[in-house]
């Protein structure tokens, strides 16, 4: 009888002392800054005869 008065108040103090949660959205909106650096090489290769060609008739471009 003792165990079951101890477990009783137990959980009655548990369940009043019972933290609330609460979810609410931002008062402002959320930024996210992300430093990103994008570098591109282009890297090409032209073959011999089309550089001779262009060089011999550099109107072509």
């Amino acid at each position: 009888m003792h165990r079951w008065m101890a477990a009783t108040l137990g959980v009655a103090t548990l369940a009043a002392t019972s933290a609330c949660v609460n979810v609410s959205a931002p008062d402002k909106p959320i930024e996210i800054n992300l430093n990103i650096n994008i570098t591109q090489e282009v890297v090409y290769r032209l073959d011999g005869e089309a550089k001779s060609l262009i060089q011999q008739n550099p109107g072509i471009f």
